[in-house]
């Protein structure tokens, strides 16, 4: 199985045109970084990271894309890092009753009503972030505890949300489907649910950006963004294919194990693929903390802006250990650009399996 660090050598083979491709989409950086292990911390170091030349003498991947200017430095060793934890409490922290336990008597209501699914129920947002947004409170509390069916039925709920919250304000069009996985995830009730937003005037600002970032990059090369991505991943191994759809673990990601699926509807077909991914990377990679996003074009129209080629895109990241006391974020991943210790190789070949079938397996784009 490659690694990260093979990166520069799985381009070098390319073919020239796609070569071209990867290198006006990505810009790769592989950087050598040195230190000295005094005596005095030989032993700590040998036991903690595996050997002292690992540590004196390090390779750093740094990969920019060059559309949107996202950016991700890659380096294993910082897997090996200590960690400080928390002991597992006997039972999950929560302040005051859970209330999602009880959605139809002690949650707030949308003026035009709730949406009941079979496995969860729309709640209006008590503090609210936009002017139309709900809670997609699951009937199952365990975040890791899903699947397909659960998944279609909550984008068939939030479906249904969308629709009644722009009949109610025709001028909100434009939909995200937001979920926190637990606490480390961004949640601020253990019980598991989803975010539901319908924006006016525009879309949310990160989606926009990148819309406009796939106009330009097929103004400048008379190409669709979005496939040429897919592609570019496709061409060093970092691609798959789960219920029909294609998906690759990016290159720049977010967080760990930045998984992209690009969907053609906000569907089944996306529901069962995004249970499927999300599924082996918990099971295969480890994942106990996550946040995942359907990011789509506006579904009641969109007078006089161009969303040609924007696919429904679900996308799911590692939000590290829970019972971690420091954070999995800081001011270098806020301000400069992601650092992660998760090789994308390795997360591909767990989402993949070692025994591919038919339903997920690795792909080539050409």
């Amino acid at each position: 199985m490659p690694q990260i660090t093979d990166l520069p050598a799985l381009i070098a083979q390319l073919p020239q045109d796609r070569r071209a491709r990867f290198e006006r989409l990505f810009d790769v950086w592989v950087e050598t970084g040195y230190c000295r292990v005094p005596d005095a911390m030989r032993d700590w170091v040998t036991g903690r990271f595996g050997s002292i030349g690992d540590v004196e003498t390090q390779r750093i991947v740094r990969i920019t894309n060059q559309i949107t200017w996202e950016g991700a430095a890659f380096n294993a060793l910082r897997a090996r890092r200590p960690l400080h934890t928390r002991p597992a409490p006997v039972q999950p922290i929560t302040d005051g009753p859970n209330l999602f336990a009880q959605p139809l008597t002690m949650t707030t209501v949308d003026v035009f009503g709730r949406v009941i699914g079979r496995y969860c129920v729309t709640s209006s947002n008590l503090a609210r972030w936009d002017g139309q947004c709900a809670v997609l409170i699951f009937q199952e509390p365990d975040a890791l505890a899903f699947t397909a069916d659960h998944l279609r039925d909550y984008f068939q709920t939030a479906l249904a949300w969308a629709t009644r919250a722009h009949e109610a304000d025709p001028e909100a069009r434009y939909l995200i489907w937001m979920w926190n996985g637990g606490p480390a995830g961004g949640a601020s009730i253990p019980h598991a649910h989803a975010q539901l937003g319908l924006a006016r005037t525009r879309h949310y600002a990160k989606v926009e950006s990148l819309r406009r970032a796939a106009l330009a990059y097929r103004r400048q090369y008379d190409a669709d963004y979005f496939q040429d991505l897919l592609a570019a991943h496709a061409d060093v191994g970092l691609s798959f294919e789960i219920d029909g759809l294609p998906g690759f673990v990016s290159l720049t990601p977010l967080r760990g194990k930045d998984t992209w699926i690009l969907g053609r509807a906000f569907d089944d077909q996306l529901a069962g693929a995004f249970a499927g991914v999300l599924r082996a990377l918990i099971e295969r990679a480890g994942l106990q903390a996550f946040d995942a996003a359907v990011l789509m074009p506006p579904l009641f129209g969109s007078p006089g802006e161009d969303w040609t080629g924007f696919p429904f895109i679900a996308r799911i990241v590692d939000r590290g250990r829970p019972d971690a006391l420091s954070s999995d974020i800081g001011a270098l991943d806020l301000f400069a650009q992601s650092v992660i210790m998760h090789d994308p190789f390795a997360v591909h070949e767990a989402i993949t399996g070692a025994q591919r079938g038919p339903a997920l397996q690795s792909t080539h784009v050409n």
